[in-house]
């Protein structure tokens, strides 16, 4: 009879992944190793976790260097083109408050292929133009050209509504057939489109404010009703 023999667990290969306990627990502690530098002001080691393998960690590193206000405008750029959707939003976010950070690196998340991404970059275009800065007024043109696209096209509503919101923002002329055109989108954005007008004025605003107080949407005919009022 042949003598059974126990079976040496297998030693773990360099490829191996850790255990998904262990994994998620590392990158718990480097996530909280990066938001305590930025409170500290320890630069060195929020840098370092720029690139670092796990997406949460990267946007972690990101705010904490811009806590510490030593995130360069180099570093966001690297940011807003990163792989992971994560990364390229908490880029956005922190673009849309910097001076340095020109227009045209945010408009061009607009065609991002994550819609999320695309409804922030939305956003930022509108933060960061409305904001006044010479050089994001320098190439308004072609920031509400795209938003105007992203308002009349994406199939994302969410995307559509946020760059009807941008668009208002903004408050640019150019910007308006856009806004109007919404008021024919589904009622979110109707909603949207008429809040967007208040900036607006002029015959055409006027009659597209009363036809929406008789829109079907009871949020929209309130929204028409009070710009009419003021």
């Amino acid at each position: 009879m042949t003598e059974s023999r126990a079976v040496e667990p297998k030693a773990a290969e360099p490829g191996d992944t850790e255990p998904k306990a262990v994994t998620s627990e590392a990158v718990a502690r480097r996530r909280r190793e990066t938001a305590l530098a930025g409170h500290r002001g320890d630069t060195d080691t929020a840098r370092a976790h720029l690139r670092d393998r796990e997406a949460v960690v990267r946007c972690s590193a990101l705010r904490a260097l811009q806590r510490a206000r030593d995130l360069a405008a180099a570093e966001l750029h690297e940011a807003l083109a990163d792989p992971e959707p994560a990364v390229r939003l908490t880029g956005l976010e922190l673009a849309a408050e910097r001076d340095d950070i020109a227009v045209e690196k945010i408009a061009a998340l607009l065609d991002d292929e994550d819609s999320g991404v695309v409804e922030a970059a939305a956003w930022a275009c509108g933060e960061k133009v409305s904001a006044g800065h010479q050089q994001d007024r320098d190439s308004a043109g072609a920031t509400l050209a795209a938003l105007s696209r992203l308002a009349l096209q994406h199939r994302d509503l969410l995307c559509r509504e946020s760059a009807i919101a941008a668009l208002g923002a903004i408050s640019d002329p150019a910007g308006l057939p856009a806004i109007l055109a919404g008021l024919d989108d589904k009622p979110e954005v109707r909603r949207r489109a008429v809040v967007a007008l208040a900036p607006f004025e002029g015959p055409e605003v006027e009659a597209a404010l009363h036809k929406a107080g008789s829109d079907r949407d009871r949020q929209v005919r309130a929204a028409a009703a009070e710009l009419l009022s003021l």
